[in-house]
């Protein structure tokens, strides 16, 4: 028994803490063609109001936002992480904040096995982009993989940028620990991280979308099965307010605005055209839904 199943068999006898604002839970699920998508949580990040708004004006952006349900005082953005199951495969998409990025968040152990998996089951690991809650999880407290039974994957380029050293110093102060913990992290996987680009099949029946902007290689995954399909498009969308309403505005989230804002519209305005179901990682009640287009921006409405 290594370190990693010594803590899964202590923990699992453990009492569960009391902590109401940590939602450990199966937030949405629905089917896709023949197999079940699920969205768990990873709790949430609790977000200064200069990192919601940035340089926006907040007689502008303020309004938008409370009236879309968010709390300005104490503002909560939802992490959902999700999970693709058919045949013997289970896929996570992102791998959650882990324990050493914000007490609010960390949650994906309780969350997985409340949707009756433990880390043991995922068989692939997809990354969007290396941002702390979504890769930061990847790692266990022993700095041991979390998913040890899974293939790890990240784009090529998303791969490239947090591998370089000099990332840290072009990053800017803000991020600077962004940069660090990636490295360490990805440095840990090593060559058990497989690389893909835009348009790649990365695992039956996932393809691989480019959507660069909220990182330099940020990609989203289109999951196909049956005639029908979904997509998981991580932080390319992200948030459950003004990137829907005001998507031509910069993201204070996004490490390239001007790109950011390209991705956002062109992404928002096909699946608003298709109907294609989509996921978004930090949009409300789970994030598997539908977007639509309305007279200034679009609408989001859960599954």
């Amino acid at each position: 028994m290594n370190r990693r199943r010594f803590m899964q068999t202590a923990l699992a006898g453990a009492p569960a803490l009391a902590l109401p604002w940590l939602p450990t839970k199966t937030v949405a699920q629905m089917m896709v063609g023949g197999g079940t998508l699920t969205t768990v949580s990873d709790g949430y990040l609790a977000l200064p109001r200069s990192f919601v708004i940035g340089d926006l004006s907040e007689d502008d952006a303020v309004p938008i936002i409370e009236e879309a349900g968010y709390s300005m005082e104490d503002f909560r953005s939802p992490c959902n992480l999700a999970v693709w199951q058919k045949d013997d495969m289970t896929v996570l998409f992102d791998a959650g904040s882990g324990p050493d990025f914000m007490p609010s968040a960390g949650t994906l152990w309780d969350s997985l096995d409340a949707a009756g998996l433990t880390p043991d089951d995922i068989t692939h690991v997809l990354m969007t982009h290396g941002h702390p809650d979504h890769i930061w999880g990847i790692i266990d407290d022993f700095d041991e993989p979390t998913f040890y039974s899974a293939q790890h994957f990240m784009g090529g380029r998303e791969h490239d940028y947090w591998m370089d050293p000099n990332t840290i110093n072009t990053i800017g102060e803000a991020r600077q620990s962004f940069a660090a913990g990636a490295l360490r992290r990805l440095d840990i996987i090593g060559s058990d991280m497989a690389l893909f680009g835009d348009g790649d099949e990365v695992v039956p029946g996932i393809t691989a979308v480019a959507t660069p902007g909220h990182t330099p290689g940020h990609m989203a995954f289109r999951i196909a099965d049956g005639g029908q399909t979904a997509l998981v498009v991580g932080d390319a969308i992200g948030n459950g307010h003004l990137a829907l309403a005001r998507p031509e505005w910069v993201s204070p989230a996004d490490q390239d605005g001007a790109t950011g804002i390209t991705t956002r519209m062109t992404l928002l305005e096909e699946l608003s055209a298709s109907g294609e179901t989509m996921v978004g990682f930090h949009l409300p009640e789970g994030g598997i839904g539908k977007i639509a287009s309305v007279a200034e921006g679009y609408t989001f409405t859960p599954a």
